[in-house]
């Protein structure tokens, strides 16, 4: 173990790496129920979805402990799953089969870019003041995510003309008649705030906060990992979680793996690859929407590795330098990103949307996680659930959201590099931080950051300082957002 994952020269030992393992399943452990409920409205049968999400974060997890050796964990990604549900599926009219091709489809893209350099080059072209807002910005993103979590938030649509976009992902008329809603967009009249303290739920998750933060502060060994089991344990005699109706049922794990059958290989059947090109008239939109899938996707993963990366230590000045230098897969950068490429295909495979690297690996390697160790024992545990699913199910949101807090609060340190009294700095390190978290993705504060740098380069007569590759992928994103306008 010592020889392969080289704990000792990662600072690391193994009850580290098994503390920081198990705090990155419990930070991501809801995408096991949540993608389901995402993806089944497309008419994906629920149970295999379930096993498919699971068996993609095994694989996806497992080739990045052992390729690449790095404390990263994989899982289909939120944001992505709802793209193919909701935009590529239902606004779009592909068959999930359809979706699923095209997300393998994606998955080869990112594969290509990764083995002919293209991947790395796209890192290399950041500068490092971007760089830098780019790790700050994960951990606003990464603590807002916490919040949201905890339940802290909530959101009030003001009542005026113009206010609520859609409902149910359609477009909003006062006159039509509801039966449930699941989902409702708001424009500018959407406004945060916080939730008033009189839920045991409510007061659970900051209990959890406060719990975490003196551990933390206190520097008690695996102080995140207590912090989730304490806050799970107290869920109970408050009544956040009810224990009543676990039970693990062998019939039910049977009916999921007989459901798996009908999404192991849908993406090349008749209904998925066979039929995804035989309408001339939706070749260009096939396109588009894979191109859509795959810059979303790419710099989601570019953006976590950097700002976590950097921040921990995992990807070292040394192994920077070697993946610019270097042809093939020697640095821990190269195999990485081509581990997350992979994953992403063997997801489509298996029946579920983009599988992704996970943001809140930040969790485990606030941890102290440094090496694959960490996401061998993460994906034993994602392996566990397939038949502790409902075990698994107890651990509430409130007791992981103080992880992803305490995560985002130490990320921020990044922003210090940054000459925030020099506006050609500050402005896109601004909107890159920001975006991240208000718009709930960074990809897209990836490319607010891009968009502004170049800007202030034109005008200030220094567009001649930017990276072609900079420059390429800045249209790019503009290319994207005219995309998911006209779409």
């Amino acid at each position: 173990m010592e020889k392969f994952f080289k704990l000792k020269e990662n600072g690391t030992k193994p009850s580290t790496e098994v503390i920081a393992g198990l705090t990155t399943f419990c930070a991501m452990s809801y995408i096991i129920f949540v993608n389901p409920n995402v993806l089944s409205a497309t008419g994906m049968p629920a149970g295999a979805v379930f096993l498919a999400t699971i068996i993609a974060a095994i694989v996806g997890t497992l080739v990045m402990a052992l390729f690449a050796n790095v404390p990263y964990a994989q899982a289909p990604g939120m944001g992505l799953n709802a793209f193919f549900t909701y935009t590529v599926c239902f606004a779009l009219g592909f068959t999930w089969q359809q979706a699923l091709a095209m997300v393998f489809i994606c998955g080869i893209v990112n594969i290509l870019i990764t083995v002919t350099r293209l991947r790395k080059a796209i890192i290399r072209s950041i500068p490092e003041s971007l760089q830098n807002a780019i790790g700050g910005g994960i951990g606003i993103f990464v603590a807002y995510i916490g919040l949201k979590n905890a339940g802290l938030l909530q959101f009030t649509v003001a009542a005026s003309d113009g206010a609520i976009a859609s409902i149910n992902n359609a477009p909003f008329s006062a006159d039509a008649a509801y039966d449930s809603v699941f989902s409702v967009m708001g424009n500018g009249g959407t406004v945060p705030g916080l939730v008033t303290f009189n839920t045991p739920a409510v007061i659970l998750a900051i209990i959890a906060i406060v719990l975490t933060v003196i551990l933390l502060v206190l520097k008690v060994k695996g102080a995140i990992l207590i912090g989730i089991v304490a806050t799970t344990v107290l869920a109970i005699p408050m009544g956040v979680v009810d224990v009543s109706g676990v039970s693990i049922s062998a019939e039910s794990i049977g009916s999921s793996f007989s459901e798996l059958s009908q999404t192991f290989g849908a993406a090349f059947g008749p209904e998925g690859m066979g039929s995804l090109f035989s309408d001339s008239s939706k070749i260009l939109l096939v396109i588009m929407t894979i191109f859509a899938f795959s810059i979303s996707d790419t710099f989601d993963t570019i953006g976590t590795f950097i700002g976590t990366g950097r921040q921990s230590g995992i990807f070292s000045a040394e192994d920077m330098k070697a993946m610019e230098q270097s042809r093939g897969f020697k640095s821990k950068m190269d195999k990485a990103l081509f581990a997350d490429a992979v994953a992403t295909s063997v997801g489509a495979v298996v029946g579920t949307s983009n599988t992704t690297t996970y943001v809140e690996s930040a969790a485990g390697i606030g941890a102290g996680g440094r090496t694959g160790l960490t996401s061998v024992v993460t994906a034993i545990a994602f392996a566990a659930c397939m038949f502790l699913a409902p075990v698994m199910g107890i651990v509430p949101a409130q007791a992981t959201a103080p992880a992803l807090i305490a995560v985002g609060i130490m990320m921020l340190s990044a922003f210090k590099e940054i000459k925030w009294a020099d506006l050609a700095e500050a402005i896109p390190a601004f909107f890159a931080g920001i975006f991240m978290a208000l718009c709930y993705s960074i990809s897209y504060g990836i490319a607010a950051g891009f968009l502004f740098y170049c800007i202030i380069k034109i005008v200030r007569g220094r567009a001649r300082e930017l990276h072609p590759i900079l420059v390429v992928s800045t249209v790019l994103f503009v290319i994207n957002f005219v995309i998911l306008a006209v779409i």
